[in-house]
């Protein structure tokens, strides 16, 4: 799993060996809660195999608000940092496989690895493409109607169509899923009518 990272960190094998000593690998089946809604999160966890969705209740109903995949990192960021109470819960879509470091051992490997500037900027940079993320989202929530938002996914997602079922990626979009099932056939039917004779 870490191999493929090894040569983008400058540090000696003796560190790398030790940092990766921190995390623990575990394989839970779909549908596992991996943080609940106003715990505090001591876990940032990274996907090697499976999909993972970050979704709130908003009065009974259920809004999903990110979806992760394989060697992508997934926490609650705003509780992992701040220890404040996650506003969000954290579950597996499909059975996955895990690996998981506690929030005191990445905050020592942080403050040893400070001083690297390559660390340090690579971080700060997959921060910022999270909150990027976020923005895009709120503002395409805003800005867009169900079917725009729909076929950008298409276009700048596939994975999440391919892999992510329909309830869920109704969730996403904020529409119902019988909703979904009218964008869907209204795209198919206007491919349809748009191809050439």
């Amino acid at each position: 799993m870490f191999d493929q990272f090894r040569d983008r960190f400058p540090i000696t094998e003796e560190k790398w060996n030790e940092y990766v000593g921190y995390f623990n690998r575990i394989e839970v089946p779909a549908k596992t809660i991996l943080l609940e809604e106003g715990e505090i999160s001591k876990k940032l966890f990274i996907i090697e195999k499976g999909c993972i969705r970050v979704w709130f209740n908003n009065n009974g109903k259920d809004l999903t608000t990110q979806f992760f995949f394989e060697n992508q990192s997934v926490a609650s960021i705003e509780s992992f940092m701040k220890k404040l109470p996650s506003p969000t819960n954290i579950e597996t879509i499909e059975p996955s496989v895990l690996w998981w470091i506690h929030k005191n051992d990445l905050d020592k490997i942080l403050e040893e690895i400070k001083e690297i500037p390559e660390l340090r900027d690579s971080l700060i940079n997959k921060l910022f493409e999270r909150t990027f993320d976020y923005m895009k989202y709120f503002v395409s929530f805003i800005k867009d109607s169900p079917v725009e938002r729909y076929t950008n996914l298409i276009k700048e997602r596939p994975q999440i169509i391919m892999r992510v079922p329909q309830h869920y990626i109704a969730s996403y979009l904020g529409i119902t899923t019988v909703h979904l099932s009218r964008i869907k056939s209204k795209l198919v039917n206007k491919k349809i009518v748009d191809k050439p004779n």
